[in-house]
């Protein structure tokens, strides 16, 4: 068996596929964080990757539900189950992680701290 280079227009091909699930993946895991109400877990690359597997599994669940419809994740049914699937991941990361429940039971209650102003007098003597 002899292996043989891709040429150029395979790895364009590839790299262009490469790049184009990068920037909607990221496109996907944003939305799905502004949708989550509160504090959101991660940086860009759990972002990327939070939309890129919603994205997956959106579309994967679609399909199971309606086998005969073709489903491109690029497109607008594509960005409507990939958000939906990168929410439910944003929801089990949050539950599995204790953001919204402690341990013994009971919701988390998120306590605000109020800024207290310090103003610095100045005395000044005549």
């Amino acid at each position: 068996m002899i292996l043989t280079m891709p040429d150029n227009s395979q790895l364009a091909e590839f790299a262009n596929l490469i790049l184009t699930w990068v920037g909607y993946g990221t496109v996907i895991g944003l939305t799905a964080k502004a949708i989550m109400p509160g504090k959101d877990p991660g940086g860009a690359i759990a972002t990327l990757l939070m939309g890129i597997v919603g994205t997956l599994i959106g579309v994967a669940v679609l399909k199971l539900l309606y086998p005969s419809q073709l489903i491109s994740p690029i497109s607008v049914k594509g960005f409507a189950v990939g958000t939906a699937g990168a929410l439910l991941l944003l929801t089990f990361y949050k539950v599995l992680g204790g953001y919204w429940f402690v341990e013994g039971g009971g919701l988390r209650t998120i306590r605000r701290r109020r800024r207290r102003r310090r103003y610095d007098t100045a005395f000044i003597d005549d």
